[in-house]
């Protein structure tokens, strides 16, 4: 499985608050609208440059700290983006990113840069930029890769009709 895309760079304890503000918490429900306001405090108007399915975030370590609502990964997958690669997650946000169907890889981003189009190869472990390997990561097991083939916990029981791996 490879993953193609634009990265969008964001640096270190990019917490929960900085991907979707508390103050849209009970105000918009509606994921697609919520999706506007990312990371909006911190970023203006970032919902505008993405581009679905082919924009990537890349961050430092970390990233999804703080409070363990739901919208934040939520948000970013609705806005359409593919992957998010960090040297770290925070635990609850890692748990809920692959619950929904946001694949994450754990990889250090240091040669990123903003723009880069990169691939991620998802069974060997690798992040390419101009067809040169920039970092490696450990590949995803058989499950991560069914939770996100799947786009979610939900879907992926429906399919498998239980935890069967």
């Amino acid at each position: 499985m490879i993953l193609k895309g634009k990265v969008f760079k964001f640096g270190d304890n990019i917490n929960t608050d900085w991907i979707i503000s508390g103050r849209y918490k009970f105000s918009i429900t509606d994921m697609k609208e919520l999706a506007h306001y990312l990371f909006e405090d911190i970023r203006p108007n970032f919902h505008q440059e993405i581009v679905v399915n082919k924009s990537i975030i890349a961050a430092g370590d970390n990233f999804g700290m703080g409070s363990s609502r739901e919208q934040a990964p939520w948000v970013i997958k609705e806005a359409g983006i593919i992957c998010v690669v960090a040297k770290s997650f925070a635990r609850i946000f890692y748990r809920n990113a692959f619950n929904i169907g946001l694949a994450l890889i754990e990889a250090d981003t240091d040669l990123l840069k903003e723009s880069d189009d990169i691939s991620m190869d998802l069974d060997k472990g690798k992040i390419k930029k101009n067809n040169k390997a920039v970092s490696a990561f450990k590949p995803w097991n058989g499950f991560q890769k069914k939770l996100i083939k799947s786009d979610g916990i939900f879907n992926y029981l429906d399919k498998y009709k239980g935890f069967s791996i």
